[in-house]
């Protein structure tokens, strides 16, 4: 069992975070009045452009002061105020409890850092794992005063749950039916691969977002001599020697699964990033995540 052995946010990292907003891509309706602005025209208090009256407009929003220049009829549009709904999914499955930190505190200090950024701007943050029951939507966490509770949220999770990679994302889908931003965190090992799972959110209706975790000790392995390794989730056995040869041919393997993993969700719509549990969560979502368009 893993022990947080630190707190998921700092008050530096907070301090950092608090100035960020998610970002989408898409547009989507939402259905609360939010702290953002979203790229669809409406009636808030921000302007946003003019275009040609049309009968039957509201004529509220004429600009009076344009028709006694111009002699001509314009309608003044608006940035229309909308929040976003934000998913969290983790792996929690028994692969992600390795590393130092583990790869599972990680993904829970990168969601809690994604989900405080959401709960400032007023967005609906959902925390979920791959082994959550289908049983309907997990709770919604919504403003400042949601985050220690979001926060103990995240800190209950533990590793171990045994659903598929592609079971667990069938199943989220099937919970969550509505829009927003996913962002999916795993090492994608799962020995029935990770394809099927990552096509079940092609067609959603979601921007999303694939960050695989992989520990330092997995990328660059240090192995020297006779081994038995045994698989943490299935418990398969296998004996080896271990060799400058076999590392860079393990070396060459990861390199390949990586690159394949970041084709597939690059060919079909959806940002891949890959990140080490020894990269600052700070670094990542500041830099890297606001590179990709997640925040900004």
């Amino acid at each position: 069992m893993s022990t947080v052995t630190a707190p998921l946010l700092s008050p530096e990292l907070l301090a950092q975070l608090e100035k960020l907003e998610l970002v989408t891509r898409r547009i989507f309706r939402g259905r609360m009045k939010g702290e953002r602005r979203s790229n669809r025209k409406g009636q808030s208090v921000e302007f946003a452009d003019f275009r040609n009256y049309v009968a039957g407009d509201d004529l509220r929003f004429i600009d009076w002061n344009t028709y006694a220049r111009l002699d001509r009829l314009f309608l003044k549009l608006f940035l229309e105020e909308e929040d976003l709904h934000f998913y969290a999914l983790i792996d929690a499955s028994a692969s992600m409890d390795f590393g130092n930190p583990t790869k599972l505190q990680y993904a829970r200090q990168l969601a809690a850092a994604l989900g405080f950024i959401g709960l400032v701007r007023a967005d609906r943050v959902r925390i979920e794992t791959l082994g959550q029951p289908l049983r309907g939507p997990s709770t919604i966490f919504r403003g400042r005063k949601s985050l220690w509770r979001m926060i103990r949220h995240l800190e209950s999770i533990e590793p171990g749950e045994t659903a598929s990679l592609a079971d667990g994302v069938k199943n989220f889908c099937l919970r969550n039916p509505g829009k927003g931003v996913l962002v999916l965190i795993t090492d994608l090992m799962d020995k029935q691969g990770y394809e099927a799972a990552l096509r079940y959110l092609v067609s959603r209706e979601m921007d999303v977002y694939v960050i695989q975790v992989l520990s330092a000790e997995e990328i660059d392995p240090d192995l020297k001599g006779d081994l038995r390794l045994v698989d943490c989730e299935d418990r398969d056995i296998a004996e080896i020697t271990t060799s400058a040869p076999l590392i860079a041919r393990y070396k060459r393997t990861l390199d390949a699964f990586v690159d394949g993993a970041r084709i597939f969700c690059n060919r079909r719509g959806m940002s891949y990033l890959l990140a080490r549990n020894d990269l600052a969560v700070n670094q990542l979502v500041s830099f890297y995540l606001r590179r990709r368009g997640l925040v900004r």
